[in-house]
């Protein structure tokens, strides 16, 4: 849990000062934070709206995210999705 909660907060680009503002008892609090905060920083850098992230537009505004781009976009599709970026958050977190 505490692996996955570290991807999160690094593809998010979010500072210490947040981990450390969650309750201590707050696990599912911080969790939706930061899923809420993934979500506004994937809409944040897809300029076309169209919900699919070039790798492009996930260097502008989700570097983490485009340092992975290639493991998560599996279909090699020149694209992705909010969904591929949380189920390979899920993965990492899973196997790290």
């Amino acid at each position: 849990m505490k692996k996955l909660i570290a991807i999160v907060l690094l593809c998010c680009a979010s500072t210490v000062t947040f981990a450390q503002a969650a309750p201590q008892g707050g696990d599912s609090q911080r969790m939706e934070r930061m899923v809420q905060q993934l979500q506004s920083r994937f809409a944040n850098a897809n300029a076309t709206h169209d919900g699919k992230l070039t790798k492009d537009q996930a260097a502008a505004g989700m570097p983490m995210v485009a340092k992975h781009f290639d493991e998560i976009d599996t279909q090699k599709a020149g694209y992705i999705t909010l969904p591929q970026i949380e189920a390979f958050m899920q993965q990492r977190g899973a196997t790290h």
